[in-house]
């Protein structure tokens, strides 16, 4: 399997879902006010699915990597 478009390590991607699982959680729970709740949850979906795909499009764009080879 081809792994060339990955650039998050192991330990980045663990804490990046960790991130945006509690940002969903805490968002849909109504810890926060209305607004608060709801960009919350549209927060955490940006770190869930970079955990989740391996790849950061900000880390792309700076040619930044925490995976090495």
């Amino acid at each position: 399997m081809d792994f060339s478009f990955r650039n998050l390590a192991t330990w980045d991607r663990i804490v990046r879902i960790g991130v945006g699982l509690t940002a969903l959680a805490l968002g849909s729970s109504g810890v926060l006010p209305e607004l608060g709740g709801i960009a919350l949850v549209l927060f955490g979906w940006v770190p869930l699915a970079t955990g989740l795909l391996g790849w950061c499009p900000i880390y792309s764009l700076l040619r930044f990597r925490t995976w090495r080879r």
